[in-house]
């Protein structure tokens, strides 16, 4: 199973290094989400860790474009493909429905770079739905979810449903929430071949402290183990 873990910092993407994630979601500000990073960042991490990177393209804490935003979008958007990552994380959505032309807005000056559409898919009030409408982006290849409320294996019933939706056009990627338990559930379930985790990867579970390799390598181990 892969293993993403959100980084804010050259530190905390050696620490997933050295504890064995296999991509890295690269953003600021995770306290609200997560962010735009600067591309000086971007770069960096780039040049020191060879791992696949994904960057927030993000310019508040709403799944919503607020004015003057949109060019700002599409800068970052521009730049990171030029900068050559994995792809970028984007979304917009309101409770009736995902925000499709936005998206395209943003993709017209980045028209190669991969995209994992982020949670503003858990602010829907019919996700099955939207399923197809985000795949027929061909740059999307992946949507990220907690997989709604309730249990784990409330969670995974969901999160099976979502993949097999999704199969053979995108992948979905489990986060939000992700804790050593949800984990120990994904990967007996294999509900999902991909989780992302933010706090669950930090010594002290805090969203803006450094990531720890010897949590990442924790969360590796379970995977591993219990898969």
């Amino acid at each position: 199973m892969v293993l993403e873990v959100i980084v804010q910092s050259l530190d905390d993407a050696r620490a997933a290094l050295e504890g064995g994630a296999d991509r890295l979601e690269v953003v600021r500000a995770i306290e609200d989400g997560g962010l735009t990073p600067p591309l000086e960042l971007v770069h960096e991490i780039a040049a020191h860790v060879g791992l696949p990177l994904r960057v927030m393209v993000r310019e508040n804490a709403g799944f919503r474009i607020d004015d003057g935003e949109l060019d700002r979008l599409r800068s970052a958007a521009y730049a990171f493909e030029s900068a050559g990552v994995h792809g970028i994380v984007l979304g917009f959505a309101d409770p009736g429905g995902v925000r499709m032309e936005e998206v395209m807005s943003v993709l017209a000056e980045a028209p190669r770079v991969a995209v994992t559409f982020h949670r503003a898919f858990d602010t829907l009030l019919e996700p099955d739905a939207a399923i197809p409408v985000v795949a027929a982006c061909p740059q999307v290849d992946r949507i990220l979810t907690s997989g709604g409320n309730g249990s784990a294996e409330d969670r995974c019933a969901r999160l099976h449903r979502y993949s097999m939706a999704a199969a053979g056009r995108l992948h979905i990627v489990a986060g939000g929430g992700v804790d050593e338990d949800s984990i120990r559930a994904f990967a007996r379930t294999q509900c999902v071949q991909e989780v992302h985790v933010g706090r669950a990867a930090r010594a002290d579970s805090h969203p803006s402290s450094a990531v720890s390799a010897r949590r990442v390598a924790a969360l590796r181990k379970l995977l591993d183990r219990s898969g």
